[in-house]
């Protein structure tokens, strides 16, 4: 237990204060670790004898799932390290992970931290082409594939020994064979805490996908950062409604759960449905929940009172959360949903810890670990301005830079700072405001416009669901704002609902941040649901000044007796 001792320092000073910010804040150091394994030196030691359910798998309503204690969890990824170790996976070699949530992508992860090996995660949703550009940019030797995504790997030549899960195929190794290995495992060394553990593909809302490189304490000890802002307790039931494949999942379905001592709960759903969601919150009786905006927004579209949840702590994450959603759940539920900010690159930086005073519209204060500075253009000090974190103070949580990349690492982290592409405001009383991403940010008629503020006043219409403004051009304002947004079921686009869309711009808006133009569309996203912004901007950015009306597009002049 030694290795793992100035990690549980670190974790129990945060799990004692919860909701004692200031003091959480104030006392809390990252521990200084040489050799750490957190699977070896801490899961496992946690794990022994341990009965208490670690992952909770339901996969219909008709049933109550499959629990797997924490001892069943360590003997489990102990024989599929022995496995893996048999067909040749070793310290330091790549393996692509393309697994749905099944109990094997947890034991997989498990065994490569104990073997050394690095994981390249990947979700079931990327095409073909997708696959094969992570396996070659990712330089992997492994891939352990859901047999249900096997056909997308017949056209690649690469190298690579393949390995399914599910229904055997001839060419691939069978999975299931891992269960017979021997439960008893040892490693073939020390791991250092700063060897490489996982590689991120970036979810590329601004650009192609980067290849994010964490470690074994940049991802399994910094989250002590996302533990504390959740509120996790031990023995808690945390649901996370992520896919698997992209860093939201590694952040709140392993690590920061399991750093707690909290069972992961997973309901796999074909797709989404939101009354289905709420029945099962209500029924597996699920104490935390962390949900992207985008299944807030539909959940608040259901009467959320009729519900009787047993909540205690909900947060939002992967993109800012808008004020009307917040306060439609705070209402039914008596919960305040609680906002965060972080990146695949980083842990949870920036949040509003449970016990704290939430402002409305912020995302709330720096997170123990983290020190927090806001940058102009030129890197110096601004109360509006990039969220930048000092590389003398340089946080556990951050990536360790851009594998086989090293220009986009420089630019990253440059001038002393590691520097998010987000662009925030610091209020007086220390709490911080999303104001967007440094990309999506623009000026019309020389103001500066955010587009998150925006949208979070559009959906505070009852007809939309979702909305993303960008610029588009003008003659006269250089560009004027204009919103994509989709309607709630019940509603029907067209004139009569952009007149009444307009008018409740001009009724909510200062004259220069008005809504201009408006088009209804489905909203373009990356595959981890992120809006693509950058890909409605270009739209914009290719059209004429005074282009001619595009399916679904008015602009305000078209009703000229607006009021």
């Amino acid at each position: 237990m030694t290795a793992a001792k100035g990690f549980l320092d670190a974790r129990d000073l945060l799990l004692r204060h919860r909701t004692d910010y200031d003091r959480a804040y104030r006392e809390f150091a990252w521990p200084v670790l040489g050799e750490f394994n957190w699977a070896l030196d801490y899961f496992d030691v946690i794990a022994r004898d341990n009965d208490k359910p670690a992952l909770w798998i339901v996969d219909d309503l008709s049933g109550r799932g499959t629990q797997y204690s924490y001892a069943q969890m360590s003997e489990r990824s102990a024989r599929m390290a022995n496995f893996l170790r048999g067909i040749g996976v070793g310290r330091g070699d790549r393996l692509l992970l393309m697994l749905p949530n099944r109990v094997e992508l947890w034991d997989v992860m498990l065994a490569a931290m104990k073997l050394g090996a690095i994981v390249l995660p990947a979700t079931t949703q990327l095409s073909p082409d997708d696959v094969r550009d992570r396996v070659e940019i990712g330089g992997a030797q492994f891939v352990v594939v859901d047999s249900g995504e096997l056909a997308k790997f017949d056209a690649m030549d690469a190298d690579v020994k393949r390995i399914s899960v599910g229904t055997p195929r001839e060419g691939w190794t069978d999975l299931s064979q891992a269960y017979d290995a021997s439960p008893s495992f040892t490693p073939d060394g020390p791991t250092r805490a700063t060897d490489p553990m996982l590689l991120y593909f970036t979810s590329g809302t601004t650009s192609k996908p980067k290849l994010v490189e964490h470690t074994h304490q940049s991802y399994p000890v910094g989250h002590l950062s996302t533990m504390y802002w959740i509120g996790l307790q031990p023995g808690d039931v945390h649901w996370n409604i992520s896919s698997p494949g992209w860093a939201k999942h590694a952040w709140s379905c392993f690590f920061a759960p399991w750093n707690a001592q909290a069972c992961v709960f997973v309901f796999n759903f074909a797709r989404f449905v939101p009354k289905e969601t709420l029945d099962v919150l209500v029924r597996f009786n699920v104490t935390t929940l962390c949900a992207p905006p985008t299944v807030w927004r539909m959940l608040v579209q259901e009467p959320l009172a009729s519900y009787a949840v047993k909540l205690r702590e909900i947060v939002g994450a992967g993109e800012p959360l808008n004020p009307e959603v917040i306060e439609r759940v705070r209402h039914a539920w008596g919960v305040t949903i609680r906002d965060g900010f972080g990146q695949t690159e980083t842990t949870c930086q920036i949040g509003n810890s449970p016990g704290q005073v939430v402002v409305p519209g912020s995302m709330g204060r720096p997170l123990p670990g983290y020190r927090i500075e806001l940058v102009d253009a030129d890197d110096q000090p601004a109360s509006e301005g990039e969220i930048a974190l000092p590389l003398a103070q340089c946080p556990l949580g951050l990536m360790t830079g851009y594998a086989n990349n090293e220009k986009a690492t420089g630019e990253a982290m440059r001038n002393g700072f590691y520097h998010t592409s987000d662009v925030a405001m610091r209020r007086d009383d220390g709490y911080y405001v999303y104001v967007g991403r440094a990309d999506d940010v623009f000026k019309s008629s020389d103001y500066r416009l955010s587009p998150f503020e925006l949208e979070s006043v559009l959906i505070e219409h009852e007809a939309i669901a979702e909305a993303a403004v960008v610029p588009s051009a003008d003659a006269v304002r250089l560009a004027v704002p204009k919103a994509f947004v989709t309607v709630r079921q019940g509603f029907e686009a067209g004139p009569e609902l952009a007149r009444a869309v307009f008018s409740f711009s001009r009724a909510k808006l200062a004259p220069y941040k008005r809504i201009r133009r408006l088009q209804f569309s489905e909203l373009p996203k990356t595959i981890s649901g992120k809006i693509r912004r950058v890909e409605l901007r270009r739209r914009e950015l290719e059209r004429e000044t005074e282009p001619a009306r595009l399916p679904g597009e008015y602009w305000e002049e078209d009703f000229p007796d607006l009021r």
